[in-house]
């Protein structure tokens, strides 16, 4: 009211607001570089000046249009306030798994800077806002596919630096199983997964590591397809496969150990990064074999160890884990040296002070880490290729770099293929030995796309780019600033409040 009437008394009030205004949303533009948006301008001056335009005209209305009205219109500015700032500026984020333990809890709720990286232009603009994909209570898609705009980031305050902890659009989610059950999984490695068995039921004897390279890629090609259709003839358990543009994927999180241009090797669980040892987290997690020292694991689950495993960040996910060896794990086939079935009851993730405690505070007799040769921990990206890597030994690989070329062969395809294709959008096709992009044959390429090397602080417990490549540069989506809330899942109420973690900054946790 006050602002109405000054406005009245002075007409000046009303131009300077206008001004301020004008500078400020021609600023914007002027960051955005999209000056598409000029022609809103002429409403922004009736709406200060001319007012030409009745736009609350429900003001003048009798009480029932009057009340509805003032209802929707408040609703409409809350919305497309909120589209906006959680478009270029922050958005809310909540830790849903423990893949980042014990550096990021689950059930922290950070908040995430858009502007850091640089903020995105919306490539898929028509969404309803704090929804990323699928609307609450309606389990229907929460955008419209239609206008698809081209990748364009805004310049933000910096750039990803090595160790970061980045959100970013889970790069394997372009094409996903419908089924809920299914909508979480990697639809590749599922595809793979079971063309690979079909494959393998129809011949027990096939030996990937006899064939050649060329061999090895007709027989993943094969995978490919029999998954595929396999699943297509399945629609009833798996539901259709659909695809999600990449602004509308799942938000992960992860520390970024590897940057543009970067030679990564794992070597016995430690990264390399261009034959150095990168540092690993201050409470990186590993999994580990335990023997109980005369108790079980439902005690371990109770009350009387409830402060100690509070005290040693052990979650109530992390004990149920000791129940996978001797069941999930011998029921798949996944153990690999079976003396471990006879020396402990199971393992379990554990920073090295944890198990240090563990072993000193007499919980457990035994205690060591679990290897690679003690369990199969599932195929590593790639998917179609023989490589031999595992979660603890990998690569070596060169992370893609906007503007580095590579020579190109069948050795390295399958590690490359995917930036290649699906992120560069490129035509790429083998035929016999020789590789065609865009109907050319070739024996290198050059990147497009800046690409990122992610994964999870709890190492053993973590999906992340060991498993489905690259991230890059168009699916990051901005940088935990601080957790502004915090709720330990094991533990309700008051008691349940992480008070310790609330407004920590992120960069301090190493």
């Amino acid at each position: 009211m006050i602002d109405k009437e000054k406005a009245k008394l002075n007409p000046k009030w009303q131009w300077t607001k206008f001004i301020v205004v004008l500078l400020l949303y021609i600023a914007f533009l002027y960051w955005v570089k999209s000056w598409w948006g000029v022609i809103v301008i002429p409403f922004i001056f009736d709406a200060y000046i001319t007012k030409k335009i009745k736009w609350q005209w429900w003001k003048d209305a009798e009480g029932p249009v009057r009340f509805v009205m003032s209802w929707i219109d408040a609703i409409v500015f809350a919305l497309v306030a909120v589209y906006f700032i959680n478009l270029f500026f922050f958005q809310n984020y909540v830790i849903p798994s423990s893949s980042l333990e014990k550096s990021l809890l689950t059930g922290d709720y950070l908040f995430v800077s858009k502007v850091s990286y640089g903020p995105r232009i919306p490539q898929t603009p028509l969404t309803m806002p704090l929804t990323q994909h699928t609307m609450p209570l309606f389990n229907c898609k929460s955008y419209i596919a239609w206008p698809q705009w081209d990748y364009r980031r805004v310049k933000g305050l910096g750039k990803v630096e090595l160790n970061d902890i980045v959100v970013f659009n889970y790069p394997a989610g372009d094409s996903i199983l419908s089924n809920d059950r299914y909508q979480a999984a990697d639809y590749y490695q599922q595809v793979y997964s079971i063309g690979e068995s079909l494959l393998l039921q129809e011949n027990p004897n096939i030996r990937l590591a006899d064939m050649t390279t060329a061999q090895q890629r007709q027989f993943f090609e094969k995978a490919y397809n029999a998954g595929r259709r396999y699943i297509l003839e399945n629609q009833r358990e798996f539901g259709v496969i659909d695809s999600r543009p990449t602004d509308r994927r799942e938000n992960y999180v992860k520390r970024c150990v590897g940057l543009p241009g970067q030679k990564l090797q794992i070597k016995n669980r430690v990264v390399f990064l261009d034959d150095k040892p990168n540092k690993e987290p201050d409470n990186v997690q590993y999994s580990y074999f335990v023997k109980l020292n005369n108790i079980s694991v439902k005690d371990l689950f109770g009350e009387q160890y409830d402060d100690l495993r509070k005290e040693l960040g052990i979650s109530e996910e992390d004990v149920s884990c000791l129940s996978r060896l001797h069941g999930y794990d011998v029921q798949n086939g996944n153990v690999l040296n079976q003396a471990v079935l006879q020396q402990y009851d199971g393992y379990m993730p554990l920073t090295a002070r944890a198990a240090k405690e563990l072993k000193s505070r007499g919980v457990v007799s035994a205690i060591r880490p679990v290897t690679d040769q003690d369990c199969f921990s599932g195929t590593v990206y790639p998917h179609n290729a023989f490589t031999g890597w595992t979660r603890d030994n990998y690569g070596p690989v060169l992370i893609p770099k906007k503007g580095l070329s590579i020579d190109l062969t069948l050795e390295n395809l399958p590690v490359y293929e995917r930036c290649i294709k699906v992120y560069e959008g490129n035509d790429l096709q083998v035929k016999g030995n020789t590789i065609f992009i865009n109907g050319k044959p070739t024996k290198s390429y050059t990147f497009q796309l800046d690409y990122y090397w992610m994964q999870g602080d709890n190492r053993h417990n973590s999906a992340d780019s060991r498993y489905w490549g690259f991230v890059p540069e168009d699916h990051i989506v901005g940088k935990p600033l601080f957790i502004w809330w915090s709720s330990d899942p094991d533990r309700g109420g008051i008691r349940g409040i992480r008070w310790n973690r609330l407004f920590q900054w992120v960069d301090n946790i190493k």
